[in-house]
């Protein structure tokens, strides 16, 4: 559950927020990542009014306040100012009016001030509320950028994920986390990946230990977070195993309801891990464009096919009008 003392303490500074009263009410749940100002709700229009949400006054409302007569605001503001209110936030160079102050430390909810302009502050503290809201996942495997392409490489322990992203890094990729990656679902629409704090830039290589990528090859090879484009699974060949030869049959895996790209890798001795990923990659990006190699190798295959049909159907055609 995220609470109001947990959106002040990691967002409180860069919002430049500064608690007044309420501070009783800081374990209030927050419940929707949305942030408004009451505007019509002020004059009493009440229909579909969503009290869950942070209320934010501007200039505007603290004028508005202060030109109503003392049990008009004190009405005004008991509409608006229900207990599933999660917090108020008095933005702009007006302080809050002492019926919004009272109101507020009666009702035990945190009331704060910033400096910061309103649309200023309503952008900012949307942003960080979806953020903090987001879906996320935790899974395993390594992430890479390659080509402008975020790859996550994934497959059971001991496969070679890490040896394949210390290849990549090498032509000159950057990795993202390794090991652990956590997903977060953006605007619900695309994904992105970041590693935790403890482990960034880290690499465990079995036979060597622990690395350090930006030391070794520069902060250039390293980035926080990337979209995750791609996946690649890799795993050990296996001669018994049907291994798909063309590429006609498009597979994709959901995660947090986006699918994603996916792509089975066989490992064995000889085969170039990295070059093969570069290739995903690069196939990738060439169908993001519309060209699909595969779809065109079976067009040309089919056309080929029936021109030979056709060529022999005319040769029939032929033998038979000239036994006649």
């Amino acid at each position: 559950m995220y609470l109001v003392q947990d959106l002040f303490k990691k967002c409180g500074e860069r919002l430049g927020l500064k608690l007044l009263v309420g501070e009783s009410g800081m374990k209030r749940p927050i419940t929707l990542p949305e942030a408004h100002r009451p505007g019509l709700s002020l004059s009493g229009y009440l229909k579909n009014y969503v009290s869950q949400r942070i209320l934010v006054f501007g200039n505007m409302e603290t004028l508005y306040l202060k030109d109503l007569n003392k049990e008009m605001r004190q009405q005004r503001l008991r509409n608006v100012l229900t207990p599933h209110i999660p917090a108020v936030i008095v933005a702009g160079r007006y302080p809050p009016s002492k019926q919004l102050v009272h109101s507020c430390k009666e009702g035990e909810i945190p009331l704060f001030q910033t400096s910061m302009t309103t649309m200023n502050l309503l952008s900012r503290l949307t942003l960080l509320l979806n953020e903090e809201f987001s879906p996320t996942m935790t899974c395993h495997g390594t992430l890479v950028e390659a080509f402008g392409v975020g790859v996550l490489i994934q497959g059971d322990s001991s496969v070679g994920k890490s040896e394949a992203a210390l290849g990549l890094i090498e032509r000159g990729h950057r990795l993202i986390s390794d090991d652990v990656v956590k997903v977060r679902l953006r605007e619900g629409t695309y994904l992105e990946g970041s590693g935790p704090e403890l482990t960034r830039h880290l690499m465990e290589i079995r036979g060597i230990g622990i690395i350090n990528v930006a030391h070794l090859y520069g902060a250039v090879c390293v980035r926080e977070d990337k979209t995750v484009d791609v996946i690649v699974k890799l795993e050990e060949w296996d001669d018994s195993c049907f291994y798909d030869r063309v590429g006609l049959d498009e597979k994709h895996c959901d995660i947090l309801g986006v699918n994603v790209p996916y792509h089975v890798l066989p490992v064995k001795p000889g085969r170039d891990v990295a070059l093969l990923i570069e290739t995903i990659v690069l196939n990738h990006r060439l169908k993001e464009l519309g060209y699909n190699s595969a779809q065109e190798f079976n067009v040309k295959l089919l056309e080929t096919i029936s021109k030979k049909q056709n060529r022999r159907k005319k040769g029939c055609e032929t033998h038979t009008k000239s036994a006649y």
